[in-house]
């Protein structure tokens, strides 16, 4: 299996879902989560910026979850606009930025992603 390090992951099942958020818990990873959806213009926009990112943070999980694909996980954590970056450690939501704002996002990872390594 390729290294996931440096890259968004896609995540197509529930089942994969919960597999990437377990492995996130027992590694005490930070995840950040992009709710995006094939139709929406900004969330096709910051996708890039987010691989970008991706390739930065080795140390953080990026995942893209399809709000069209996986509703009920979209339900479950009540998103409402797209995109919705969801970070989350340990298994709880730590922050949240909704829409494609680059700085905001890019602060928001390193707020969270400094206090995992102290």
């Amino acid at each position: 299996m390729a290294s996931e390090e440096g890259h968004v992951i896609s995540v197509h099942t529930v089942e994969a879902w919960t597999e990437h958020l377990q492995k996130g818990n027992d590694n005490k990873k930070l995840i950040v989560v992009d709710f995006t959806a094939s139709w929406c213009g900004p969330c096709r926009f910051i996708a890039p910026f987010l691989a970008e990112l991706a390739r930065t943070f080795t140390n953080v999980t990026f995942l893209k979850v399809d709000v069209d694909e996986l509703k009920t996980v979209a339900q479950d954590w009540a998103v409402e606009a797209m995109p919705t970056f969801m970070f989350v450690k340990e298994g709880k939501i730590v922050d949240k930025v909704v829409g494609a704002k680059k700085d905001e996002l890019q602060q928001t990872i390193v707020k969270h992603n400094t206090t995992a390594s102290a």
